[in-house]
């Protein structure tokens, strides 16, 4: 029930950045690899159980994806935000988790969690060593944060073309780009048109996952 609409009250200027998921489990889960995942799980439908950030978040969005995808069975345990979600899953008292790089990395590299895989279609910068699940036996599997600049519905296309072309010289900046890498994010960039096209294709994507999980906003 938002008071706009997403098509027609934006006008989309270009994509900033895209981070990938990180598929995390704790280290106690049998399973070091996204195929060793999937079998457990399939051995053991609904007994696994993951963490979100939320109802209708991405974490709950990218783990319905899998699911679906992987044809496996898992527990949904939704939580008030990241944070609360990826204390309990460092606890053991939870066995998977969607993460986000920046926070989920640095805990997989300390060993406090398992890193399976990286829910983009290439690897991570920040972390080549991980494979991603779609080269781990989920082919086509993509499920991405990413952010963007948009602009008032209606502004005039000079304004949107002027600050576009700003944006990107911005992003092509050596700084921009190794802070950017740093934290797990890549830079797309595109034209106001790419962008546009790009909303369009996550809300029919992300729709039809909503729809197939029967996912209600609470």
């Amino acid at each position: 029930k938002l008071p706009y609409d997403v098509e027609r009250d934006l006008a989309p200027v270009t994509q900033i950045s895209t981070v990938p998921f990180i598929l995390a489990v704790h280290p106690a889960v049998q399973a070091k690899t996204v195929g060793e995942l999937i079998q457990l799980a399939k051995s053991r439908p609904g007994k696994l159980s993951y963490a979100t950030s939320g109802i209708g978040a991405m974490s709950h969005l990218a783990m319905e994806q899998f699911k679906y995808m992987a044809g496996v069975n898992l527990v949904h345990v939704p939580y008030r935000g990241s944070a609360p979600a990826a204390y309990d899953l460092i606890a053991g008292q939870v066995q998977i988790m969607f993460g986000t790089m920046p926070a989920t990395l640095p805990q997989a590299k300390s060993g406090k969690l398992r890193a399976l895989g990286v829910s983009s279609l290439k690897r991570a910068t920040a972390a080549p060593e991980v494979p991603t699940i779609a080269e781990s036996g989920v082919a086509g599997f993509e499920v991405l944060n990413w952010y963007g600049i948009t602009l008032p519905g209606g502004t005039p296309q000079t304004i949107v073309r002027a600050l576009n072309q700003d944006l990107l010289k911005a992003l092509a900046t050596p700084a921009m780009i190794e802070a950017f890498n740093a934290q797990g994010n890549e830079v797309p960039g595109g034209t106001p048109a790419e962008f546009s096209a790009f909303i369009k294709s996550e809300i029919t994507k992300y729709a039809k996952v909503v729809k197939a999980a029967n996912i209600r906003a609470e």
